[in-house]
């Protein structure tokens, strides 16, 4: 009798323990945070600043919202570019307000909410490359900016707009003069390379891409081709943006 009595007595003590734990997660999971502010933004590129985080899918109704799981983690997007389109102000339990922003990456496969500290503005090298890369093949055409014809500096605007939502100037000179001018030793991946008689003469401009190579828009179409060409004088790079490499 005794073995029974302190049997259902340590039943009901583990019952009890497990019960005070889990009210509480159950409470935490099921937590409503209230909308402040929603509003979409002009579209803005960011990349990771962190591994820690992840993006979630909410669940709207009203002013409440309650965070679905997380469905993405930014430790498996070492090389991506994010667009946030819209921001949101949510207010907690605490009384705390948090900014998230809706991100997709550029090919529009991966999407969710999530807090912005885990982001940072810029853009990644890699989405730089992987579009100018999808241009490869395509007619040259003189004033053409895309997407199915290119002149030169049609395609390097046309490749920043689409990876960074940055605009560059119309013209290869404009390109030039328009950013920040890097020496042949400083140069990265994603600079502009120009050529032309001199600074006040360029006529052409392409996409520096690492080891001595370019992609441009030439009477070739658009094509990959060394730096050194005999056909082409270097005149000088510039950098439109600092890429994440």
């Amino acid at each position: 009798m005794k073995e029974n009595h302190y049997r259902i007595l340590f039943l009901s003590i583990v019952v009890s323990l497990l019960v005070c734990w889990l009210v509480p997660v159950k409470s935490v999971l099921a937590s409503t945070d209230t909308i402040v502010n929603k509003t979409t933004m002009v579209p803005k590129t960011y990349v990771r600043k962190t591994t820690t985080g992840g993006t979630y899918q909410l669940k709207m109704s009203g002013q409440d919202v309650v965070f679905g799981k997380e469905t993405h983690y930014l430790k498996n997007y070492a090389h991506t570019t994010w667009e946030a389109t819209k921001k949101l102000y949510l207010k907690k339990p605490d009384g705390k307000t948090y900014l998230y922003y809706y991100i997709k990456n550029k090919s529009g496969s991966v999407a969710g909410w999530i807090w912005h500290q885990y982001l940072m503005p810029g853009t990644d090298y890699q989405t730089l490359l992987g579009i100018a890369k999808k241009q490869l093949g395509k007619v040259y055409a003189y004033g053409a900016v895309g997407p199915s014809y290119f002149d030169c500096s049609g395609l390097t605007q046309y490749v920043y707009k689409q990876a960074s939502d940055k605009t560059l100037q119309r013209t290869a000179q404009a390109q030039y003069n328009g950013y920040q001018h890097v020496s042949s030793t400083n140069k990265e991946p994603g600079d502009l390379a120009f050529f032309g008689t001199s600074a006040g003469s360029i006529s052409h401009v392409g996409l520096y891409i690492g080891d001595g190579k370019m992609i441009d828009a030439q009477d070739l179409g658009v094509i990959t081709e060394s730096i050194s060409s005999p056909w082409w004088h270097l005149v000088g790079y510039s950098r439109p943006e600092k890429l994440a490499q």
